[in-house]
């Protein structure tokens, strides 16, 4: 029987994100974005879901980062588009160890 675990992956040092700030980074050849929003790590899909462009290329405001490209924009905390354009991000989970920051991926045990 094969059960479903998380894989954590180191992606980035925590210091490398300030507070309300975005870094992209490739987790197992996915671009995903990392944030610090209240002192606590967040990771989504970086890529936009209306339109091809890096999200970690946009800005952080109230909570969502919003794309460079058309300005959809999407929750940081749970990926709801909260516009008329593109579908809700993957969210990943996040873990900070010992300063650096770690994404988690399904695996299998």
């Amino acid at each position: 029987m094969t059960r479903t675990s998380t894989c954590w992956i180191d992606a980035a040092a925590a210091g490398e994100i300030p507070e309300g700030g975005v870094k992209g980074v490739t987790v197992l050849g996915e671009a995903v974005a990392l944030f610090r929003l209240e002192g606590e790590f967040y990771a989504t899909s970086d890529v936009c879901t209306h339109e091809s462009a890096l999200l970690s290329e946009g800005w952080v405001e109230d909570g969502e980062v919003i794309c460079p490209l058309h300005g959809a924009r999407f929750g940081i905390r749970d990926g709801v588009c909260s516009g008329p354009l593109g579908r809700d991000l993957r969210c990943y989970r996040v873990r900070e160890r010992a300063g650096r920051i770690e994404v988690g991926v399904p695996g299998t045990a």
